[in-house]
């Protein structure tokens, strides 16, 4: 029940997609000229926090696939290299 306690509490979250998105969209804004500095340090932040939740997003789904794969007594990739 845990699981569907955490997908009801991210119910309004991003999915990692959107947040790939918005983090896609303020590098292109970054890239451009003519923003003020107050407004590019304002849209580095957001990228910043952004990028945060992605990696967080994606350390997540890599815990869940090694727990499937632990699961079917499978090693990870990690584990065979020498």
């Amino acid at each position: 029940m845990a699981r569907r306690d955490e997908g009801a509490a991210q119910g309004s979250a991003k999915s990692f997609e959107q947040v790939l998105d918005a983090l896609e969209k303020v590098v292109k804004e970054l890239e451009g000229e003519g923003l003020p500095l107050e407004t590019a340090l304002a849209k580095f932040e957001e990228g910043v926090a952004l990028a945060r939740e992605g990696a967080q997003r994606l350390e997540a789904a890599e815990r869940r696939v090694e727990e499937i794969l632990a699961d079917g007594k499978i090693v990870p990739l990690e584990e065979k290299e020498p």
